[in-house]
């Protein structure tokens, strides 16, 4: 019989668990007696301090399963292993010491990588070797740390600061699209907060990558800690678009700390978004970040115009209706979410004007953009266009006529 795996769970710096492979395929996570009789806070919403395990009869715990690599570096990860069938939690334990948010995993036995199933000519897979990272989303991505100015893969031991996104061998122009649709988020939305980012080479990379900074690391190199809206509800990493904006918003109106002005500013997020034409705003695209005494909004990150590669379902259900096309929205359904989010119709009416007073400006940012990407910019502003005249320039009209 195999020996069952189990590593040992960390909030910041403090020793906070155990998690563990139980017989049967069922996974445990226990706090330590120590962590609770310190005053340290839960690791995760869905796993409150209490003296008990809580247990998965299948696979990770849903908010350890979503710390999981996914896509590129999920792949790249299980080469590394030296496996053909890697499991989750393998994953995890080797590459959980620098995931998203505060909390860390770490295999007191760690097995030994193998590059033999690695391209140690290719620089990112070369980076992959070097660091122990654990980042979700699907295309090429590494965790990096900035030293004077110039950016550098982070390598074991060492905690990013930043994250790099690479062209995708799909969608090669996916970072400058990522970079262009943040560059018109930001300008129709100037009051938001919007993660920082802006296109550069990486020390021994040649091309160019979208570098992010991260928000759950502090400038003194604290980790912060946030749960993606997944984690909150309870979701595993697959489960990403099985539910609806509500959700969301119902999550923030049954916080203690009832939150009105997170529901409008998460109601004027998604529908920026779908002005932009990101139809990938999933559940792992949007997080509360904890503070001392209270959760709020992250800031906004991947904001991508995700129907230029003909993704047009969206991919949460609004106001009841599941895989609707971005094509297909009316105003009626902009109306219906403000309704589902308690937004008054004046305050459905103040966002979209604020939309329409920023959209020129919106679309010269694009369009004056210090990259090199013409169709690019003129397919985005057509986009953005097709998507206000469609939709957004009747909402006023439509609640000029409601009772």
């Amino acid at each position: 019989m195999a020996n069952l795996l189990w590593g040992k769970v960390f909030y910041k710096d403090h020793f906070a668990g155990f998690l563990r492979e139980e017989p049967g395929e069922r996974i445990s996570f226990a706090y330590d007696e120590n962590y609770l009789d310190s005053g340290q806070p839960e690791i995760a919403y869905t796993l409150p301090l209490r003296k008990e395990p809580f247990i998965s009869a299948h696979g990770l715990l849903a908010f350890f399963d979503n710390l999981v690599a996914e896509g590129w570096l999920e792949n790249a990860q299980s080469r590394l292993l030296g496996k053909r069938a890697v499991s989750r939690f393998e994953l995890l334990l080797a590459f959980g010491s620098d995931c998203a948010g505060a909390v860390s995993v770490l295999d007191p036995e760690p097995n030994k990588l193998s590059g033999k199933f690695m391209d140690t000519d290719n620089p990112k897979e070369l980076a992959v070797m070097n660091g122990r990272a654990s980042l979700s989303g699907v295309q090429p991505k590494l965790a990096i740390v900035e030293r004077g100015g110039v950016f550098f893969p982070a390598k074991i031991g060492e905690l990013s600061t930043h994250i790099a996104k690479f062209p995708s061998s799909h969608h090669e122009d996916l970072v400058i699209n990522e970079y262009l649709t943040t560059l018109a988020f930001k300008t129709l939305m100037p009051k938001e907060e919007v993660v920082d980012l802006h296109m550069k080479a990486i020390h021994g990379f040649e091309e160019q990558a979208l570098i992010i900074k991260r928000f759950d690391r502090a400038e003194n190199g604290e980790r912060i800690h946030f749960e993606e809206f997944n984690q909150l509800l309870g979701n595993n990493s697959l489960q990403k678009y099985d539910g609806n904006y509500k959700q969301m918003a119902d999550f923030i109106r049954n916080l203690k700390e009832e939150n009105r002005l997170d529901l409008y500013k998460l109601f004027k997020r998604i529908i920026a978004g779908f002005l932009l034409g990101n139809t990938d705003m999933h559940l792992k695209n949007f997080a509360m970040i904890y503070r001392e005494k209270f959760m709020q909004l992250v800031p906004v990150y991947d904001e991508v115009c995700s129907t230029l590669y003909g993704y047009k379902t969206l991919a949460l259900s609004l106001g009841g209706a599941k895989d609707m096309e971005l094509g297909s929205l009316k105003p009626k359904h902009i109306i219906a979410l403000g309704q589902e989010f308690d937004v008054p119709d004046e305050a459905i009416k103040m966002a979209v004007d604020q939309l329409k007073e920023n959209l020129e400006a919106a679309k010269t940012a694009i369009a004056s953009a210090r990259v090199e990407a013409p169709f690019l910019k003129n397919t985005l502003i057509e986009t953005i266009e097709k998507r206000w005249n469609g939709t957004f320039a009747l909402i006023g009209k439509s609640l000029s006529k409601r009772p």
